[in-house]
């Protein structure tokens, strides 16, 4: 039985930031965004969008009623959970009309949900056969405007349907992980925006790869040449091309996975950070976007969450897997977006969900996704499902 990615959603804001006006409102040259964090464009997220009400856009367009029936598990990966007791994975489950037969709970550790999401799915349907698992990755990058990390910022969901017989991507059951206390990225409960050592937290990135790929090529035999791409978690493109770059040299395949790197990072240079979503967005992209890949090629992945975890794992393409699909929908998400100004980035950015509390109503009107947040009443969140 193979076991892994059978659907695969994306969903993010109408909204986004070009990051050569971002350089130029900031004094700074472009290229230095452009080239130097190689990144183009960043999501913008609005008051009506939260991880609840992505997760659930971004799900809906993959999901058949069949598949909601047959749903035993909801997982939901992120580090920007709506409460600080009930899972966004209940609020989804909800939204969507998914059986309340499932199972529906949260995983948190920085950026490595998602991925702790997908090993469990899998382990439970190495058990339960008949079962399918909706994994969640969603978050929204916030780090402050005139900060550092500012040009680092996004947001938005991937949504991935994991069954036996997947039509994507079959896991090898076959991974490396690592994990140690570090400070190098943290939000406390009474912040909106996270705290982060920048070039340390790139050094931990880069030394956690290093690491799991060692002991994962230990493990199993493999070598760098077994794999025909390798996605990373991208919290901006560049990131993951330095860890690239420690463990290639000068050779042809070498050179074959820095092309297919290139296809990996298309769509997250123009959304910008999704924390728990990042590997899973590079993921789609490489598959989307790259001419060559074919099914039965090893892909290799890196996750990463700051705090720290790191795991590499891997899997085959399926032979089901239809890329022209896989591009259609998350092109059509970019190409649909408004251009927002810095001015109006800024009062978008500061808009939002108090975490001083008290009730907030929310304008939708201009907000033409299917699931949006009207707001909080009575300490309550009110999410609308406007196709109802």
């Amino acid at each position: 039985m193979t076991i892994g990615i059978d659907k695969m959603g994306f969903f993010t804001s109408d909204y986004y930031l070009d990051m050569a006006d971002l350089a130029n409102a900031r004094g700074e040259d472009p290229n230095k965004y452009l080239i130097g964090i190689g990144q183009k464009d960043q999501a913008v997220i609005p008051p009506t969008q939260d991880v609840v009400t992505m997760a659930a856009n971004a799900a809906a367009k993959i999901l058949s009623d069949d598949d909601k029936q047959a749903i035993d598990m909801v997982i939901f990966g992120t580090e920007t959970g709506v409460d600080n007791s009930k899972s966004a994975a209940i609020y989804v489950q909800s939204l969507l009309g998914i059986s309340n037969s499932a199972r529906s709970f949260e995983i948190k550790q920085a950026c490595y949900g998602g991925t702790a999401g997908v090993q469990m799915a899998f382990d439970h349907i190495a058990m339960h056969p008949e079962s399918k698992v909706l994994v969640l990755a969603a978050d929204i990058a916030r780090y402050g405007i005139g900060t550092a990390g500012e040009v680092t910022q996004g947001g938005g969901a991937v949504a991935m349907l994991m069954s036996q017989d997947p039509q994507i991507l079959a896991l090898d059951n076959q991974s490396a992980f690592h994990s140690e206390n570090i400070m190098d990225f943290w939000r406390p409960f009474y912040r909106r925006d996270a705290i982060v050592d920048g070039h340390y937290s790139t050094d931990i990135y880069i030394d956690f790869f290093n690491q799991t790929f060692k002991d994962y090529s230990a493990k199993y035999q493999r070598t760098l040449s077994d794999f025909s791409a390798v996605a990373f978690h991208l919290p901006f493109t560049k990131m993951g091309l330095k860890a690239l770059r420690t463990v290639i040299d000068d050779g042809a395949h070498s050179q074959k996975l820095l092309k297919e790197f290139d296809h990996s990072k298309k769509y997250n240079a123009l959304v910008g950070n999704l924390y728990t979503g990042s590997l899973y967005l590079s993921l789609l992209s490489l598959l989307a976007n790259s001419k060559t890949l074919q099914p039965g090629d090893r892909i290799g992945l890196f996750s990463y969450g700051s705090g720290a975890q790191g795991e590499f794992y891997s899997g085959t393409i399926a032979p089901e897997i239809q890329p022209q699909s896989l591009a259609g929908q998350v092109e059509q998400v970019i190409a649909n977006r408004t251009r927002l100004s810095v001015p109006e980035y800024e009062a978008m950015y500061a808009n939002g969900l108090s975490n001083a509390g008290g009730d907030v109503t929310f304008d939708a009107a201009d907000d033409d996704s299917r699931f949006v947040l009207l707001g909080r009443q009575a300490d309550q969140l009110v999410y609308r499902d406007q196709q109802a």
